[in-house]
């Protein structure tokens, strides 16, 4: 067995060309259904991980999954806020163990600006409910502190101490609509969590109001330059509405009570999601587009199979002085069958790993850039089952395809017998 593997292997060195071509084919297939499976689960995992320990979210009516898109991902915009009296009222339900308000709309050099109370540091959880770190600093006390994640210190290369100045809406730049006249300082700088708070400003939430004194009638009041910081902070800063508000519950047994009774409130109108549920509901949205990518996925994997088939097949004439010669010198007919087969596994296997290996260093280079700029963290991409499943499901298909001109030759052999046809 080991001198018909050997021969395999020079077979193949012998056909660099159009061995190389057909690895190419089969690795760049298993590249691509991988690629699909790996940021499909991937970005599942990551979605999912991005909030623990949070039983419900609050907010105004609307979608549940636009509502767990703005308040946790950062991504859209509130159609309507909650007022502060009726957070107020949430925040001391007897079945309410804490109440995280967070107020959102305003940007940093395209960064979220995200308003909150110190509980926030405390209450927030991700992954398997993981804490958010400090990796420098502190959290914000004074009015005009900022609270930073690690990807905003990375890509903007802030500091402790560090100025900055926020904008009025979610643009890029201020265009004349920034609070320039109210600068922060960077006082905390966050450790990676592979969430959208790696890439969020967080201040207090009377900070979000002190900002915006001018700005009552949605533009801004050039008389608000005029006033100062020292008059703003004798201020009443206490925000008139929130966007959203993070529940904990005493007991997790209650959590579909207590948004029975909040969605049903008769005051405000109110939307109580569960983060996972939505979550769910996100990924029901996406199932069709899931499975069409890997439908056509595995029709490219079928693709690169075929491809080996092809490769024997257009060589069998080529090569029947050599099954020939291979007679001559006591080959059998199983010989040249398992020879033919075994080749076009060789290639399967190499091509599979080669795609897999592939896979791999693409994920590597694109999963921080991934988690840079969309704040999803591409985690359970590593390698798996589904690698080795992969590996052993295109060898065997090669093997498959290459029975079909082993078995042609196989009877080309039996019928030109012993003969060399030179």
């Amino acid at each position: 067995m080991s001198a018909i593997f050997a021969l395999a292997g020079q077979s193949l060195m012998n056909r660099k060309a159009s061995v190389l071509l057909t690895l190419l084919a089969v690795a760049l297939s298993v590249a691509l259904f991988l690629g699909v499976d790996k940021a499909r689960t991937g970005a599942r995992e990551g979605f999912g991980n991005t909030i623990s320990g949070t039983e419900l979210i609050v907010g105004a009516p609307t979608g549940s999954v636009n509502l767990l898109l703005y308040s946790v991902f950062r991504m859209g915009s509130a159609t309507a806020e909650v007022s502060w009296p009726t957070y107020q009222e949430i925040a001391a339900r007897p079945d309410v163990d804490w109440a995280v308000p967070i107020s959102l709309g305003d940007s940093h050099r395209g960064f979220r600006v995200m308003g909150t109370t110190p509980d926030y540091f405390d209450h927030y959880k991700y992954g398997r409910n993981q804490d958010l770190l400090l990796a420098e600093g502190e959290q914000f006390e004074d009015l005009f502190d900022a609270v930073i994640g690690a990807d905003v210190a990375r890509e903007l290369d802030y500091t402790l101490g560090s100025p900055m100045t926020l904008s009025h809406g979610l643009g890029q730049a201020d265009f004349g609509s920034g609070h320039e006249n109210r600068p922060f300082r960077v006082v905390g700088i966050l450790a990676p969590t592979g969430t959208p708070v790696d890439q969020t400003v967080h201040v207090s939430l009377e900070a979000i109001t002190a900002i915006h004194v001018g700005w009552e009638t949605g533009a801004k009041n050039p008389l608000a330059d005029n006033i100062t910081e020292e008059t703003i902070r004798t201020f009443d800063l206490t925000p008139k509405t929130v966007t959203a508000i993070f529940l904990g519950l005493k007991r997790r047994g209650t959590i579909l009570t207590t948004r029975r009774e909040i969605n049903t409130n008769r005051g405000e109108p109110l939307m109580a999601i569960i983060p996972s549920q939505a979550l769910a509901e996100l990924w029901s949205v996406t199932a069709i587009a899931e499975r069409a990518l890997l439908a056509v996925s595995i029709f490219v994997i079928a693709v690169g199979v075929v491809s080996i088939l092809t490769s024997i097949l257009t060589s069998l004439n080529e090569r029947r002085r050599e099954m020939s010669i291979l007679r001559a010198v006591g080959a059998r007919p199983g010989h040249i069958f398992a020879l033919l087969v075994l080749e076009a596994g060789l290639v399967g296997f190499l091509g599979a790993a080669l795609g897999i290996l592939l896979i791999h260093v693409l994920l590597a280079v694109v999963g921080p850039l991934v988690s840079a700029h969309y704040g999803i963290s591409l985690i359970g991409t590593g390698p798996g089952l589904t690698d080795l499943y992969t590996l052993l499901a295109v060898t065997g298909a090669a093997l498959l395809a290459g029975a079909i001109p082993a078995w042609m030759a196989f009877r080309r052999s039996l019928a030109d017998g012993l003969s060399i046809r030179l």
